[in-house]
């Protein structure tokens, strides 16, 4: 059963900025980072795509925002993104939203049924970007790629590649968030900080400590990054 999203309100007149985490562990280090800047709404909305997106609408119903940013660890993969770096997305993309057959993965996108890629927004994505690496921080733009299942092969972690060449970071909540965003009108950024490389499950290569404290110096830049 997902979790009831847990908001953390500011008092600002000015419309907040929203970020959506998937677990409280993810809110709480952005929170650390923040260090308590009232122009941020903080919501833990569960894990997956169906959670995010449900956890982001209900908090956009129940106030107006300017913008919607989904963050948390996820995921790096091999020759782009290392364990402890930041990957700041270019594009949300539902990896696995298709149909398979026998010749393989049809994205919706070729089903004719929509779309699976929603673009990040790219003037906040550029500079948040540039100050984490101006800042020190490894850091990689492109595509993060939104799955309900974790990759836990090599074998498919190359065939997401292959079939998604700008590939960076994976995880299981940006393009829910993306989605309900969309719905309202608004711009979104994603922020991913790498904690384990995307490919065979080994958790002896898993770094979330570090991953944690990279999404907490990203939140530190957000509140010099965003207006």
């Amino acid at each position: 059963m997902s979790q009831a999203p847990n908001f953390y309100f500011n008092s600002s007149t000015e419309k907040p900025y929203l970020i959506i985490t998937a677990v409280e562990a993810e809110k709480e280090a952005l929170q650390r980072g923040l260090g308590g800047d009232n122009r941020f709404v903080l919501a833990a909305a569960g894990v997956g795509p169906a959670s995010a997106a449900a956890g982001t609408a209900a908090a956009l119903a129940a106030a107006d925002y300017r913008l919607v940013i989904s963050a948390g660890i996820g995921g790096g993969f091999a020759g782009r993104a290392p364990v402890g770096s930041l990957v700041i997305a270019d594009a949300l993309i539902a990896a696995d939203l298709g149909a398979e057959t026998p010749d393989g993965f049809i994205s919706v996108d070729e089903l004719g049924f929509g779309s699976s890629h929603i673009a990040a927004e790219p003037e906040l994505s550029a500079r948040l970007a540039e100050a984490l690496h101006a800042a020190g921080h490894r850091v990689t733009t492109g595509a993060v790629l939104t799955v309900s299942t974790v990759t836990g092969t090599a074998e498919t972690a190359d065939r997401l590649v292959r079939r998604i060449p700008g590939a960076a970071a994976e995880a299981m909540e940006g393009y829910g968030v993306a989605v309900a965003a969309a719905g309202r009108g608004l711009p979104v950024l994603e922020i991913r900080a790498i904690s384990n490389p995307v490919g065979p499950r080994d958790r002896s290569a898993w770094n979330i400590k570090d991953a944690m404290k990279a999404l907490e110096s990203a939140g530190a830049l957000l509140t010099e990054v965003l207006p």
